[in-house]
């Protein structure tokens, strides 16, 4: 927080002169994908965090603790603060309200002046603008110097003047805004969980601020803790919401990400520092095989690493390497330890706030400010230092987890040459159950990863074989978030997935970060097609769980999918109706039956073996009929924990994931 003398001086800079003009906004409705990233889903979503990022922005800056999101009932978005409220002020070059530069003018806002924000989020300064383009209707309401500042405005241009329309003692900015179904044409609606993931990110990398996220559309049933603590209904219902507040930041985020993992250690150990750049970090070892690192740059996850993800991995492995050295603890090894040995079973999160950051590209995904290298590695190292030696116990604990994860990589490293060189060896040394198609264009071919022989010979027979190739794989994969890196590539089903993909191995880049070689990748669509009952769905669990750990970047380019089989077929004479939920099946039945409950029949489809190779085709893999879910990654820290422990060992996070979600859960959407 600044101090007080530093807030006042601040708070009588912030005036309208604080805003500067940089260019335009129409390219933003002509081209809205480079502003947002896609008019989807995605995209649809971006638009709430652009807005909350400000009211984040003036809480960085010590003039904001709570903030409230809301869902309206109409798919509007109503986002309030309590921060100064957004200057209304006559802006002296642009000869109108510095309120209507920010929502009308792109690069137009306080952040771009020093004396307003040492820190922000978006350095682009095209948040609420963009927002206001891309909106049918926007409203923006501003409570400030006393008085209540309203101007109303319509996919970019203001509809109304700045209006006073009332006095209040309070500071803050309202922003609700709905968004353009010109722009957002697939969808318009809303999803409570993806923002509810991204504002608890919010509330652990900020701790002290209270963000409510409410659901106008959703009533639910409102609890009351009883005097033994449990849960008992009050007969009312009430609005779905939730307060996302952390006292302790990271080391919150860390315990709520490891929550379905066994850990070495008792709590996660914090790394604090101001000296260069404010640095947080929390970091935790637990049994597990994998390494999940969650860097943040200024609030923004910094999915492609950057200076401050490499000085965190220098500083870890430089504070081990010299405690076990110094304490004999590596006697037994026989080969030197790699710097992925320091990582095995570590789930950590890097937070840096920097006054200037420098990112490659226009993404915001990778950091290249070379100062904070050093920074952060330093201040990682001291830490760590000072943690080993005042509790040895735990300290024996990392490191024979370390020598475990070295021993373990020579096993890896033998199974993994193998995968290696069955996918150099190409066409020849392809999985003798695949059954290829005959294109030859990457763009242009599917993989079909279908669960046993039966469903898989209908797949055969039903698919198009010029661009559809099927793998069958035998009964349930490995489940590689409870198994070695070893065992993984053992796997005589992984080393088909490799095989038939034609992809290598994800290798560490010079930066540290994992990637694979998609040169070679044979298929652009690789589409998990399982059955439509719990042992279908536990299967596709598995085999995405396999993806998000070993080819994440086959995620990450969009190319992993899941089939959508029909749950049920109405048949009425030769009048069929395919239906994949609930709903539909009811309506086919009274349409069919016209409100009779005879005359008509309902087939569940329990497996894909249970369709003739025909309906197969008609249902779920005609590229014309079909209805496919391409796999994405909006918030890889939620997905992590979700993964983690869904696929776990740790059975009570699981049960009380189900219990908080069942009533929500849609297996059919």
């Amino acid at each position: 927080m600044i101090e007080n003398e530093e807030m006042k001086q601040a708070e009588e800079q912030y005036s309208a002169n604080s805003i500067q003009v940089l260019e335009g906004l129409e390219a933003v409705r002509k081209r809205p994908s480079m502003y947002i990233g896609d008019v989807n889903e995605r995209g649809l979503h971006h638009l709430v965090y652009e807005v909350v990022d400000n009211s984040i922005d003036e809480a960085m800056a010590g003039f904001c603790d709570t903030i409230d999101v809301r869902i309206l009932a109409d798919n509007s978005i109503r986002v309030e603060d309590n921060g100064r409220g957004i200057p209304t002020g006559m802006h002296e070059k642009e000869h109108r309200s510095a309120l209507e530069v920010v929502l009308t003018v792109l690069h137009a806002g306080g952040k771009f002046s020093k004396n307003s924000y040492k820190v922000s989020g978006g350095l682009h300064g095209v948040g609420v603008s963009c927002v206001n383009a891309l909106s049918d209707l926007l409203v923006a309401e501003v409570h400030r110097e006393g008085k209540v500042f309203v101007q109303k405005y319509s996919k970019g241009k203001p509809i109304t003047p700045v209006e006073v329309v009332g006095e209040t003692d309070q500071t803050g900015t309202i922003i609700t805004f709905h968004p353009d179904a010109e722009i957002f044409q697939q969808t318009q609606v809303y999803k409570y969980d993806t923002l509810a993931a991204r504002l608890r990110e919010l509330a652990y990398l900020n701790k002290g601020i209270h963000i409510t996220l409410t659901d106008e559309r959703e009533l639910v049933d409102e609890y009351v803790v009883d005097e033994n603590d449990n849960m008992k209904p009050t007969g009312k219902q009430i609005y779905r919401s939730e307060e996302f507040y952390s006292e302790e930041g990271l080391k919150q985020f860390i315990e709520y990400l490891d929550a379905g993992a066994n850990t070495l250690i008792p709590e996660p150990i914090c790394v604090t520092s101001s000296k260069i750049i404010p640095i947080d970090i929390a970091l935790q070892y637990n049994n597990g095989f994998s390494e999940k690192i969650y860097s943040y740059v200024n609030n923004i996850n910094t999915i492609e690493g950057g200076t401050h993800l490499q000085g965190f991995k220098m500083g870890l492995s430089r504070s081990l390497k010299a405690y076990a050295e110094k304490n004999n603890l590596l006697a037994k090894l026989k080969d030197p330890l790699a710097p992925e040995d320091f990582r095995e079973g570590l789930t950590a999160v890097i937070s840096v706030k920097v006054a200037e950051p420098q990112f490659e590209g226009q993404t915001k995904t990778k950091l290249g400010n070379p100062e904070v290298t050093s920074a952060v590695s330093q201040a990682t190292a001291a830490a760590l230092d000072i943690f080993l030696e005042e509790n040895p116990k735990l300290a024996k604990i990392i490191i024979e987890k370390i020598v475990l994860a070295a021993t373990a990589r020579s096993a890896a490293r033998r199974a993994r040459e193998m995968v290696q060189r069955k996918t150099y060896l190409g066409g020849a040394g392809m999985p003798g159950k695949l059954a290829d198609c005959s294109e030859r264009d990457p763009e242009k071919c599917e993989l079909f990863l279908v669960e046993g022989d039966s469903a898989g010979g209908t797949a055969k027979q039903g698919r198009d074989r010029k661009t559809q190739a099927i793998l069958p794989l035998r009964g349930k994969i490995l489940n590689v978030e409870k198994a070695a890196v070893d065992r993984a590539f053992d796997s005589q089903e992984i080393q088909n997935i490799y095989t038939a993909l034609g992809v290598t191995v994800a290798q560490e880049d010079e930066s540290g970060e994992k990637h694979m070689d998609l040169s070679k990748l044979r298929y652009h669509k690789v589409i998990i097609m399982t059955d439509a009952d719990v042992d279908g769905s536990h299967i596709a669990c598995l085999i995405l769980t396999f993806f998000f750990r070993y080819m994440f970047d086959l995620i990450k380019n969009g190319y992993v999918y899941l089939a959508t089989p029909p749950l049920y077929l109405v048949k009425k004479g030769k009048e069929e109706v395919y239906c994949w939920t609930e709903e539909q099946r009811e309506e086919a039945a009274q349409r069919l039956g016209k409100g009779s409950d005879k005359g008509y029949t309902v087939q569940r489809y329990k497996g894909l073996g249970e369709m003739s190779d025909v309906q197969l085709w008609d249902t779920t893999m005609d590229p014309s009929r079909r209805r496919l879910r391409q796999i994405t990654i909006d918030n890889a820290a939620e997905a992590e924990r979700t993964f983690s422990m869904l696929m776990g060992d740790d059975v009570p996070p699981r049960r009380q994931f189900i219990e908080e979600n069942a009533h929500y859960a849609n297996i059919d959407a």
